[in-house]
């Protein structure tokens, strides 16, 4: 499978040094980035190449990896799937735009293609998937980050944000897909509280749902990536896991 990455920073990287070393059935092929020289590094680590023509790398692979932006989502991924490609979208919050969404999903039905949004930074999206429409009377999250990785000075803890998902990943579109993937899970704008907490290291994301089939919450504390204090190293490990299943013959969950 030949694999085409759009945006070539923390995630890509990390993707790239994964899938360099343990397989072999998965070829990154192309990297396009805003800025070439990224890309270039990227592809002189696997023999690929990089461009600055993104209808060239469309063009030659199966997949597009996109791991840029939302704003990156709005402008290219309507292109990659014209073109009957497959696309993994990183930036799941841009998802959360509904007009966007199905437009995505309508080009893609429309060429054979398929959107694949992998689980990112969190645990249980095949739990919450299951039990969505169980008439669910609470689905909230509880993230804390460093101050750093929200962009704030601050020395004691402070909630930045208490809300709607939709409108969580507006304000910090960098850090908090994870709303995103959870609320399209469940169909539903989740209940989302931002925290920063100087005193912590970790990217912390608290998940709680309740139904009528009863009640589940996880709790996962991610490492940031080393050069994206936004962005959880398990982000990365979530696409490497998709890309790895999308050829595989056995695997489990979904």
């Amino acid at each position: 499978m030949k694999i085409g990455i759009l945006g070539c920073g923390a995630i890509a990287n990390i993707v790239v040094s994964k899938i360099m070393t343990n397989y072999d059935d998965i070829n990154l092929s192309y990297f396009f980035d805003n800025d070439i020289k990224r890309a270039e590094k990227l592809a002189s680590m696997t023999d690929g190449k990089a461009t600055s023509n993104f209808d060239e790398m469309i063009d030659n692979v199966d997949l597009i990896l996109e791991a840029a932006s939302a704003k990156s989502v709005e402008i290219y991924a309507s292109q990659v799937l014209k073109k009957g490609k497959d696309i993994i979208i990183m930036s799941i919050g841009s998802l959360m735009d509904n007009n966007l969404r199905e437009n995505l999903i309508k080009i893609a039905k429309d060429n054979n293609a398929k959107i694949h949004a992998p689980s990112g930074a969190i645990l249980g999206l095949d739990g919450i998937k299951a039990v969505a429409d169980l008439n669910l009377t609470e689905a909230t999250l509880i993230t804390r980050k460093s101050p750093e990785s929200l962009g704030r000075d601050i020395k004691k803890e402070e909630v930045l944000f208490e809300g709607k998902a939709s409108e969580a990943v507006k304000k910090f579109p960098a850090n908090i897909n994870v709303a995103a993937a959870i609320s399209l899970s469940c169909k539903r704008n989740i209940d989302v509280k931002i925290i920063a907490d100087p005193l912590i290291d970790r990217n912390i994301h608290e998940i709680y749902i309740k139904g009528e089939f009863g009640e589940f919450s996880t709790k996962v504390m991610n490492l940031p990536c080393d050069n994206n204090p936004k962005t959880s190293i398990l982000s990365a490990y979530s696409a490497i896991n998709l890309l790895k299943n999308l050829n595989s013959t056995f695997s489990i969950g979904n």
